[in-house]
């Protein structure tokens, strides 16, 4: 990078069919840590020739066998920076188990395992892998900049390719790096000699990016602190390269999972934007370190990216450690509060990516947390926003004034701000029991360790210093029981339940509706899965199911329900394999009666036919449109016809496409994308559709459409649903402070929704809130229900 800025930067050659005055492969070494070899890992030179700088970014390195089979591929090493003038670049690649010297500071790094006997190298003008095989085809090949095949490589330049490389011989370019395409002309045998472009070679620097070389005295520090390996963006200037004795203090270790532990250095830089922490990655191996101890660490910096799409995580990887002292004070941590965290979330890309922004922590909340990456933090009195999972993680908010919720939690009501107070809590200390929380409760007092970042999630606190829970002693909502002349019109997802399941979930899910539902005359449910779960057998009744659990709700208290349900195709509907989830109509006969039509199946749609006693189904239980592409492994809308007092209500059941796919809110692509919306939004489309086909049938039919659409109030999709003014969203009849329905990353929202038709004017609505709030949880969602007048609805 500092190449770059020092020299002009002109384009490579377009293809290596010419020969090159320019950018070339200098020298070419497979055997590194080989039988016999001195240097421990191979590695590729590249050489300039020319008179200028050439820009390397977006370029690569690339290896194939000397004697590619069908199934070969070429191997692919990323390269950035520039080539200057007369200089030198190493690429180091892949290391054996022998050899005794490092190569000098590698430029770039990569792992390819290069023969080192045969093989091909070329330099690509671009980063996907190429796909000849032949000399032929490759030098047809506009991206190649420069190739050599060594050995008997089939692919090659010229009358043949370079000869004699070996476990303790390189293929070198001659003086001058002079190209005729030849490489059996221009490349001879020789020592290794790599060079890099610090024209550092081994013993004149130690492949630690300091250049201190190797006799430097093994308990001082080097020159590279963490802040230079942290930098001012989300990415290390220092990514790809080896560090040496990099000193700080051990201030969290985890020994579980992604093992390793996290140091700081007591001797912050004056740029609020570089961190002082970085997280040093043990792999499989237990750290041998302390909370406290003063260490000087060495290895290489690399950025991990969790997913991919995922911001990353600087550490330094393939350690090794010196511990100076024990017992030494910890650097104080950084304060999380609302004076210190943003109240804007991101920086925008324009949908790319944000990581080489240069960080603005005064200004964005996730750039805040960037530049606090690795080091200590510490926040106190924090209220819960997301109960305790089986994970032993659970989400405060360090800002107590942020979007709350009616009951303490934090709202999420626009795209354009995700609450930024939001962290997610986790434990060091594996001894120490995990409080369960439910939302609202407080972590009393202070909470303090290292902030990491995770793809669940996002920026974290790996506590080793946990407040105390505080039991604000939240209750499960109970609502009322429909009065005479009222129908009641509930939905419930109940989470992949099936006949499998232990009776402790029937028990706990059979409550919900007996109880604090108070036996709704019909409930909708969402997620029943066929009779054996996710064994991919064919199966796709539920009976066995919906029999469990309607015995369950009897047994607390509540009717003797029937159900109406269309048996999906297999592996149709999304869901686990072989799981089969559907929506299901539970009905209490006593106070509803279904109207049965035959023909519903799970390719066949139903219509709607005027009768001169208003509108009227061709098949109940029936699907919308099953054969509409927007219902692709996606569950179809359930729809059945029922009467209630000589009135008939059309229920239509809906579980939505999932958000799958969508970029997360915390995420390196900001705004982030919501891919998944354009299925929703289909689906959507559909249901609207059918709503106006019932109400030109007759304008005073009486529609509830309910279920998981999977996305707010405010999303695309509810207004897709609504068009026309043909439904009516009740979540928005509450008060703002009680429009939520699930919880995820500490962000009440509504997923799950209740609409009516227009002739639905009298009406008593309620979002039950017993599952997402809490750490004991039945499903996740919380049911909700209606309560309609239909006499005051004529």
């Amino acid at each position: 990078m500092g190449l770059a800025s020092a020299f002009a930067i002109v384009s490579l050659p377009a293809a290596h069919a010419a020969p090159s005055g320019t950018a070339v492969i200098a020298e070419v070494y497979g055997g590194g840590g080989n039988s016999g070899a001195t240097l421990v890992r191979d590695f590729v030179e590249l050489g300039n020739a020319g008179s200028a700088a050439y820009d390397l970014s977006g370029h690569s390195v690339q290896y194939l066998p000397g004697s590619p089979s069908a199934s070969s591929q070429w191997q692919v090493t990323a390269l950035s920076g520039a080539l200057a003038p007369g200089g030198r670049f190493l690429v180091a690649e892949g290391a054996g188990t022998g050899g005794t010297t490092a190569l000098p500071n590698p430029d770039a790094t990569g792992s390819i395992a290069m023969s080192a006997t045969s093989g091909t190298i070329a330099l690509v003008s671009g980063t996907t892998a190429l796909t000849c095989k032949t000399a032929a085809d490759c030098a047809a090949d506009s991206r190649i900049v420069d190739l050599v095949g060594y050995g008997s490589a089939v692919v090659r330049e010229g009358s043949g390719p370079a000869a004699g490389a070996s476990n303790t011989a390189s293929v070198a370019r001659g003086s001058g790096l002079s190209d005729t395409d030849d490489n059996a002309g221009d490349f001879g045998a020789q020592a290794p000699s790599p060079v890099n472009s610090a024209g550092e070679t081994p013993g004149s620097g130690d492949g630690d990016g300091d250049g201190d070389g190797d006799g430097g005295d093994p308990s001082t520090p080097g020159t590279v602190r963490v802040h230079d390996i942290q930098g001012t963006t989300r990415l290390s200037p220092l990514d790809g390269r080896t560090v040496t004795r990099v000193p700080g203090v051990v201030t969290g270790v985890r020994t579980s999972g992604s093992k390793g532990y996290w140091i700081q250095d007591p001797e912050a830089d004056a740029d609020p934007r570089t961190s002082e922490g970085v997280f040093v990655y043990t792999g499989s191996a237990d750290p041998a370190v302390t909370v406290g101890d003063s260490v000087l660490v060495s290895g290489k910096v690399s950025e991990y990216y969790p997913s991919s799409t995922s911001q990353s995580v600087t550490e330094i990887t393939t350690p090794t450690v010196t511990v100076l002292s024990g017992g030494n004070p910890l650097p104080a941590p950084v304060t999380l509060d609302p004076a210190s965290v943003p109240n804007a979330y991101a920086p925008t890309a324009d949908g790319g990516s944000i990581d080489a922004l240069a960080l603005e922590p005064a200004v964005y909340a996730q750039d805040f947390y960037e530049s606090a990456e690795g080091m200590r933090v510490t926040f106190a009195d924090a209220r819960v926003v997301g109960a305790t999972t089986a994970y032993d993680e659970l989400w405060v908010t360090v800002k107590p004034d942020e979007s709350p919720s009616a009951r303490g939690g934090t709202l999420y009501s626009s795209y354009d701000q995700p609450n930024t107070g939001r962290l997610k809590v986790m434990s060091l200390d594996t001894a120490a029991a995990f409080p369960a929380a439910n939302v609202g409760d407080v972590l009393s007092g202070t909470t303090t360790g290292p902030l990491d970042y995770s793809t669940y999630g996002g920026y974290n606190v790996q506590a080793t210093q946990l407040g105390t829970r505080v039991d604000k002693k939240l209750k499960r909502e109970v609502t009322r029981r429909a009065k005479g002349g009222e129908l009641a019109v509930a939905t419930y997802n109940v989470e992949n339940l099936d006949a499998l399941d232990e009776q402790g979930k029937f028990d706990r899910l059979a409550e919900g509706v007996a109880v604090n539902l108070s036996s709704p005359d019909i409930v909708a449910l969402e997620e029943i899965q066929d009779d054996n779960g996710a064994v991919n057998d064919g199966t796709v009744t539920s009976e066995a199911t919906l029999k469990r659990f309607t015995d369950a709700i009897r047994a607390a208290g509540g009717p003797r329900y029937q159900w109406r349900y269309i048996a999906p195709a297999n592996n149709q509907d999304g869901g686990e394999p072989g799981g089969n989830i559907r929506q299901v109509f539970l009905f209490n006969p006593k106070r509803v009666s279904f109207t049965d039509r035959p023909g519903g199946d799970a390719t066949t749609a139903t219509g709607v036919v005027k009768t001169r006693k208003g509108a009227r189904l061709t098949a109940s239980p029936g699907r919308i449109d099953p054969a509409n592409s927007a219902w692709g492994s996606s569950r179809k809308p359930l729809v059945g016809e029922f009467v209630f007092h000589g009135e008939t209500v059309f229920v239509i059941a809906n579980h939505f496409a999932s958000k799958g796919g969508d970029q997360p809110l915390h995420g390196r692509y900001q705004p982030p994308a919501r891919s998944s919306e354009t299925q929703r939004q289909a689906q959507a489309v559909a249901v609207n559709t059918f709503v106006k086909s019932l109400l030109a049938a007759d304008k005073k039919a009486k529609a509830v459409v309910l279920g998981d659409l999977n996305d707010f109030e405010f999303s695309p999709t509810v207004a897709a649903l609504t068009a026309g003014k043909v439904l009516k969203p009740l979540i928005s009849t509450l008060p703002a402070a009680q429009r939520y329905t699930y919880v995820y990353d500490g962000n009440a929202q509504t997923l799950d929704h209740i609409l009516t038709s227009p002739a639905v004017t009298r009406f008593d609505y309620d979002v039950v809130h017993i599952n997402a709030e809490f750490a004991d949880q039945a499903s996740d969602h919380d049911p909700q229900i209606v309560r309609i007048d239909v006499h005051g609805c004529r």
